[in-house]
């Protein structure tokens, strides 16, 4: 910013001295205090919004990228990279998995009579808890 040594602000200093005074020298040096102040603040606002609109413009960028590549073309480029020769890929039609491995991809949930229950274990019924602890919570709201 500028460039000031130590000879210039004593020169300074003394000439503001000689100028304005003992008396009001205080009274001025905490008002140039506080415009030193708010210019920094102003200097640090400009600086933040001249950062938010290169980082909007980075980030469009990236979206407009995004948008060009094709997912087909990613999903492609994993399988060649993992899978070159289609060993795996055929290995999954053999043992009839694809379906699994696609529901896995999605993230869906496996279907309900894909779940494993423990021998003698009731099967989850869609209303709610069974009617016995059904009536044991109901005896148990009508004691408390």
């Amino acid at each position: 910013m500028l460039d000031l040594g130590w000879s210039e602000m004593l020169v300074i200093l003394v000439v503001a001295l000689i100028v304005i005074g003992p008396k009001d020298l205080p009274k001025v040096a905490r008002q140039i205090g506080r415009w030193t102040g708010k210019a920094r603040a102003m200097a640090r606002e400009f600086q933040r919004s001249f950062d938010d609109m290169a980082r909007e413009a980075e980030l469009e960028e990236i979206k407009a990228n995004l948008q060009k590549m094709n997912p087909h073309s990613i999903t492609q480029t994993i399988r060649e990279t993992v899978d070159p020769k289609g060993e795996l890929d055929e290995l999954a039609r053999k043992l009839d998995v694809r379906e699994d491995l696609e529901r896995a991809s999605r993230l869906e949930e496996p279907p309900a009579a894909a779940v494993e229950r423990r021998p003698g274990e009731p099967a989850p019924s869609p209303e709610g808890p069974a009617p016995a602890l059904a009536g044991s919570a109901e005896r148990q709201s009508e004691r408390g």
